[in-house]
């Protein structure tokens, strides 16, 4: 397990765009989300270690901030073939077995990853009102055999103040998770194997 980090994309960066599945076939976009006074981008996938360690904390997040009015979206982005766990079968599984109250995409040509410059899972892109980006970095301290507890501080902390009209904290360390598996080939100029 070698832990890669966030590329901690400029702030200010306008949301990429992005048409992908979600687990149920439907296709969802950016525009989807419209209503939603901030969107929370989460790249993230079933079978990483980083991922496991977060999701049950994390899921709790999002539906509490959903309520608040926060959009919120789950994109996996991995070489499925390499990494059937990560298969669209077992994405609805996990969805349905974790009681994701988002939707949970597939990027199954890797361009929206790109796009976004995500290069761990799980990578988080937070964007206010106009889809700027104001916080792209940890959800909190905890990571997997620390023996910190899975709070979600930081996210929060981002989330809370943005909610506010506030400035994100200024202070924002890296997501860390494991690299995103690009298909061979495929890999982005930023990607360090």
């Amino acid at each position: 397990m070698v832990a890669t980090a966030s590329t901690m994309l400029a702030l200010g960066t306008k949301a990429p765009d992005f048409e992908l599945p979600d687990t149920g076939g439907k296709m969802v976009s950016l525009k989807d989300f419209n209503e939603s006074k901030v969107l929370l981008v989460v790249f993230m996938c079933n079978h990483c270690p980083f991922v496991k360690h977060i999701i049950d904390k994390f899921v709790e997040i999002a539906k509490e901030y959903q309520a608040k009015g926060v959009g919120v979206v789950g994109i996996n982005s991995n070489d499925v073939e390499n990494y059937s766990e990560d298969s669209p079968e077992n994405m609805t599984a996990n969805a349905k077995a974790k009681g994701f109250t988002f939707p949970y995409l597939y990027d199954e040509n890797q361009e929206t990853a790109k796009a976004y410059k995500a290069a761990c899972t799980p990578d988080f892109f937070l964007f206010d009102a106009e889809r700027k980006l104001v916080y792209r970095g940890q959800m909190d301290e905890s990571r997997p055999g620390s023996g910190k507890p899975v709070t979600g501080a930081d996210l929060k902390a981002a989330m809370d103040a943005v909610l506010a009209g506030k400035n994100a904290p200024k202070i924002q360390k890296p997501s860390m998770g494991c690299n995103i598996k690009w298909k061979t080939g495929n890999e982005p100029a930023y990607f360090k194997s």
